[in-house]
């Protein structure tokens, strides 16, 4: 019996002395620490101060950040101080938008070419940004529109809604307003800003994009959006 509990208490040695060795031969695993991912910033230089920054800073990205900034500068100027703050900070991408509205064409034409030269997005409109709202409710396809029209346009479309849009004075996007631009179509049962998406981009497509100062109406803040909605 004596020697039946030696070799038991001789075997139990052997197992801590075995699992000791192990403990030393193992690899030790560390718990790495978790690497923060910046995410991308986004920013985008307006024309106009109001209408166009609280349009796009009600955008609810996940996984980007985006800054809009109304500078109050047109075309080639605008483009310039784009330069100007793109060189200030540190972005991942910059979108350029601004207006044909009644600016020199060749001004208009040249915006285009240099922010696309200094690989810029362009989210231009022609006649203006507005024309982008409206295509959220009225699949106007090109032909022309003058501007002073638009904030008629877009509050008769905007009446059964009982909401409006302030395009002569205030000129800002309010939350009802963005929220209704960001709903569904009762007629389609699609969002309202894909259908903007498609009716911008079929227009687009329409056009041989040579002289866009010469195509109204027309606008690609379409290719802005689609950029933004990858990050929601």
């Amino acid at each position: 019996m004596k020697n039946k509990k030696n070799e038991q208490l001789a075997a139990k040695q052997k197992h801590r002395a075995q699992l000791k060795a192990n403990r030393r031969t193992e690899p030790n695993f560390e718990r790495a620490t978790p690497k923060l991912i910046e995410k991308p910033t986004i920013l985008i230089v307006c024309e106009g101060e109001n209408t166009e920054p609280t349009y796009f800073n009600q955008f609810r990205l996940s996984s980007a950040t985006v800054k809009p900034i109304g500078e109050g500068y047109n075309t080639t100027s605008l483009v310039n101080r784009a330069i100007q703050l793109a060189n200030q900070g540190k972005y991942d991408q910059v979108w350029c938008v601004f207006d044909k509205d009644d600016f020199n064409e060749n001004d208009f034409n040249n915006a285009i070419l240099i922010a696309e030269a200094n690989k810029f997005g362009v989210a231009y409109s022609n006649q203006a940004f507005e024309y982008w709202l409206i295509l959220h409710f009225d699949d106007h396809q090109g032909s022309g529109m003058h501007r002073d029209n638009y904030n008629e346009k877009i509050n008769n479309l905007l009446k059964p809604f009982k909401i409006t849009y302030d395009g002569t004075k205030s000129k800002k996007i309010s939350e009802d307003f963005f929220d209704l631009l960001d709903g569904i179509d009762e007629k389609t049962n699609v969002k309202r800003i894909e259908l903007a998406i498609r009716r911008a981009e079929r227009i687009y497509e329409q056009l041989d994009n040579t002289n866009p100062a010469k195509e109204e109406s027309s606008t690609t803040v379409f290719r802005l959006v689609k950029e933004l909605l990858k990050y929601i």
